[in-house]
């Protein structure tokens, strides 16, 4: 098989959106051209990569080996212009990163200060729950990772940056506001708004109560820390949320902090990458800010 360095760039950006027509918005191409380019590739290994099944497009077996070995070659190829411009003198080149939902009111921050330090690098800043991420872990579509709960079920290497206490958040008129400290037993008997089965914060919760013996009511699963807070303010329940995701509606009055017994449930940051993955300038300089010029050496 010879493809060209385009053609695999077309090809994995096709099987990343699984869409001819979004890929060809990404590459400034026409649709045509891309599935095109596509054909070609496929017409020289002899083997369908992309199958159509009803109106949704997906990767064959050949298509998923194609586009692993893609992205390797894509990764040196820029690997190797960002070494070249570290030579140079120039510090240039792209990071990625993928960060659970509870992070993103954390992480903007931090890249913005990484940002007026390296002007040159263009970052991609994906948000999702745990398990997104996880699928993005196992495809290594990303430089790094941060998340409440290091991957177990993956090869990674990891490493805490940051503190993530977890807190009971309550409207400010709650009977139990200002009241304290409560019992886990009596905080059982209160509706509860859930992130959605898998997140790292619902997991969390769950295991503090199953350890009590108890198992507080769901009123409603929300898929959005956004949507639970608003849920909270309008009376629907309590819920357990990052201090961090609820800072701003906590200072100024429209939610309040229970004091309950074994809370804040501390748990902490972790930024996690594939086990023996080479990190990118961008990705290394990225660490020195989120461990304030100590990154940890990743392991051989």
């Amino acid at each position: 098989m010879i493809a060209s360095f385009r053609q695999l760039q077309i090809f994995a950006a096709v099987a990343r959106h699984l869409s001819y027509t979004r890929a060809a918005e990404e590459l400034n191409l026409t649709q045509p051209a891309v599935f095109t380019q596509v054909r070609q590739i496929q017409d020289q290994v002899g083997t369908p990569l992309i199958e159509r099944i009803g109106k949704r497009l997906y990767l064959t077996e050949a298509g998923r080996v194609v586009l692993a070995t893609a992205r390797e070659i894509l990764g040196e190829m820029e690997r190797l212009d960002m070494r070249l411009a570290e030579l140079n003198g120039m510090v240039r080149g792209r990071l990625r990163v993928a960060v659970v939902s509870t992070a993103k009111y954390d992480i903007p921050r931090r890249l913005g200060e990484f940002c007026r330090v390296h002007p040159g690098i263009d970052v991609a800043l994906t948000v999702g729950n745990r398990e997104e991420l996880l699928t993005r872990f196992a495809a290594n579509e990303d430089d790094l990772y941060v998340l409440g709960t290091p991957p177990q079920e993956a090869d990674a290497e990891h490493h805490v940056y940051a503190e993530n206490p977890i807190v009971v958040i309550a409207p400010p008129g709650h009977p139990l506001a200002g009241r304290g400290p409560l019992s886990p037993a009596v905080l059982a008997e209160e509706p509860f708004l859930m992130r959605e089965k898998g997140s790292g914060t619902r997991i969390a919760t769950e295991r503090f109560f199953a350890e009590q013996g108890l198992a507080p009511p769901v009123r409603m699963e929300l898929g959005a820390n956004e949507a639970i807070k608003q849920a909270v303010m309008a009376g629907l329940g309590l819920s357990v949320l990052s201090r961090g995701s609820a800072r701003l509606e906590l200072d100024n009055g429209h939610l309040t902090e229970l004091a309950v017994e074994g809370f804040p449930l501390l748990r902490h940051w972790h930024v996690a990458w594939p086990r023996g993955k080479r990190l990118s300038v961008g990705a290394r300089a990225f660490l020195d800010v989120l461990f304030d010029g100590r990154a940890p050496k990743p392991a051989a």
